[in-house]
């Protein structure tokens, strides 16, 4: 999904700073992607139409800063089965904090920004659960899905809650 919602994010209209960013970030994605492509000897499927994202740079902030915590979250976990993945784990950290100091600029700019940051983030924060749900669905998970679950909401929720977009009373 990253990859994906990166390059549709780059067809957006958003600060020049965020746009050789997300150049790079893509480069990223892509060397991640041939990784788990050698390692799992499969070739995934490119999308032929990219995902529709937020247009206005507050809500793609929000978007793109909840994919990247998620996907930090699984880095993490991929690291306990595969140490030698440690560089993803890292790459994630540095999107991560590229996000959450955008959104803390948006946040701390005009009000308008900022309370289209917080509602995107409230709207994006509903449809985690699903998606985690979802990632999680492999029958090799049933013994430790619940936790695994628990474990990357909370540390996503934490993540928000730093970076000012929610209240903990707003999480629920």
């Amino acid at each position: 999904m990253a990859l994906w919602a990166v390059r549709a994010a780059q067809l957006r209209d958003v600060p020049q700073n965020v746009q050789t960013f997300l150049k790079q970030h893509e480069a990223d994605e892509l060397d991640h992607l041939k990784q788990f492509e050698t390692m799992l000897g499969h070739q995934s499927r490119g999308r032929e139409v990219l995902p529709t994202v937020p247009q206005q740079w507050p809500a793609l902030a929000v978007l793109l800063f909840g994919y990247e915590a998620l996907g930090l979250e699984f880095a993490k976990l991929l690291i306990g089965l595969r140490p030698d993945m440690a560089s993803i784990v890292e790459d994630e950290e540095t999107h991560v904090g590229f996000f959450e100091r955008e959104l803390r600029k948006i946040l701390a700019g005009n009000a308008v920004g900022a309370e289209q940051a917080r509602v995107s983030a409230r709207a994006w924060w509903k449809k985690l659960p699903r998606t985690v749900d979802r990632y999680l669905q492999d029958e090799e998970l049933d013994v430790c899905r619940a936790d695994m679950r628990a474990m990357m909401l909370a540390a996503i929720q934490q993540r928000f809650i730093a970076v000012g977009l929610q209240a903990p009373s707003e999480m629920a």
